[in-house]
This record gives structure tokens, sequence and C-alpha cells, in this order.
């Protein structure tokens, strides 16, 4: 697992197994507080990220604390939503399939 969100997201692209996300076309932004923003954008198996945000699917907004332990494992995302430690503005449909990235 990456010790930062920004290490996190720099190493996505290569990370990514291209057939868990087959079929699956949806961008996302994260902000990350304390570490910055990223959109990613996946696109039948393939998955780009680039720093910054823009129009997306869905905006997931949370601490870098918070990031790192759903990234982990550490922390269930629907707990961390429900607890108002991780926000979700969007599709909320698209937000679900997030699970596919991590």
């Amino acid at each position: 697992m990456a010790d930062s969100a920004r290490e996190f997201f720099e190493g996505l692209e290569g990370r990514l197994d291209p057939s868990k996300t087959a079929g699956m076309t949806n961008s996302y932004v994260f902000e990350i507080d304390g570490a910055g923003t990223w959109k990613v954008v996946v696109d039948d198996g393939s998955v780009s990220v680039t720093e910054g945000g823009g129009e997306a699917d869905a905006t997931i907004a949370a601490s870098e604390e918070t990031f790192r332990q759903v990234a982990s494992g550490d922390l269930n995302a629907t707990t961390a939503y429900m607890t108002g430690k991780l926000k979700v503005r969007g599709d909320m449909g698209a937000a679900m399939k997030l699970s596919k990235l991590f």
C-alpha cells in the first residue's frame, strides 16, 4: 500500500487489473485534504490519472488519513461515508463501483 495519497494515485495506472474495470466507464475526482486533488477516468479497462479536478461523475472528499485507511482496507468505505469521514457528491452509483480501484 502507498504511504500517501500522492503515491497511491501516481501508481494507480500500473497497479490496476484491467479485467476488474472492463465495461466500467466513469470519472472521479478525489479531493484529499492536505494532499491534493486527482481526477481518475476509467474507460472499459483502462485508467488514467491526472492531478487536479474538473467535471466528474462523482467527487470523493476525505482527509489523507481516512483515504489511506480506506485504500489499505483498514476502514470500510461505507462506514467512512456513514460516519461523515468520507463525503460523496454526484452519482452515488458510480461511487459504489470504486471498490474495483482499490
